[in-house]
């Protein structure tokens, strides 16, 4: 059972390893988070982008999707997986968003060999659309709406051992959020999504799950 102190632990064990990750961040990544901030998109935790950074390198990813809204950082971090091989398609349905990566993408076109893409599409619409079992990490975030058609589409999509990555799987940075899965009374639109979809990944036989704390919770599902 957890106490106060236990709590205050945890809360400053956060805030030391976003320091460290934050300082850390090399370039290409600090350049996407600028490049977010300067179109009003919030760039997630860099504790966040390190870990799926670390994702793409032990699936040994030579083809990732990143479903989002805006997601630079992650995108960021992608490429930095894929350490400058593979291929990369970005998914975001907002015309801001996709216009910020095709900024991104334009800027490091001759900075490395990663074969970049960025499609504004919905998820539901565009994924269907992809050759099955081609791929090894798909990465989901922003949007309440891109979580459930991206887990439709995964046992499909990825290779055996691929892996499918919910970001903010805690549902705490949603607009007008009051907690997300930390608050049972929180029942906004992301919160209760989470709550589904935690469920629905856990009861499938055909993936291996894992949840973290890192930066605003990391919903981890390995197919089979």
């Amino acid at each position: 059972m957890m106490d106060k102190r236990t709590y205050d632990n945890h809360a400053k064990a956060w805030v030391c390893i976003e320091d460290h990750e934050s300082a850390r961040e090399p370039r290409i990544v600090r350049d996407a988070r600028k490049l977010a901030q300067q179109a009003e998109l919030a760039p997630c935790p860099a504790s966040e982008g390190f870990l799926l950074n670390a994702f793409a390198q032990m699936t040994k990813a030579t083809s990732a999707i990143v479903v989002g809204t805006g997601s630079l950082v992650e995108t960021a971090q992608l490429v930095e997986g894929l350490a400058g091989a593979g291929k990369l398609t970005a998914v975001d349905s907002s015309a801001a968003g996709v216009a910020a990566i095709r900024a991104f993408f334009s800027g490091i076109d001759d900075t490395t060999r990663t074969t970049l893409r960025a499609v504004n599409a919905t998820p539901s619409v565009f994924l269907q659309r992809l050759n099955g079992n081609d791929y090894d990490l798909i990465v989901v975030a922003g949007d309440a709406s891109n979580y459930m058609p991206v887990f439709d589409q995964a046992p499909r999509l990825l290779r055996r051992g691929g892996a499918v990555v919910f970001t903010d799987a805690l549902a705490t940075r949603a607009p007008h959020a009051k907690g997300g899965l930390t608050n049972p009374a929180d029942r906004g639109e992301k919160a209760v999504l989470m709550r589904a979809l935690l469920e629905r990944i856990e009861d499938d036989e055909r993936f291996v799950s894992a949840m973290t704390p890192t930066g605003d919770g990391v919903l981890i599902a390995v197919l089979r």
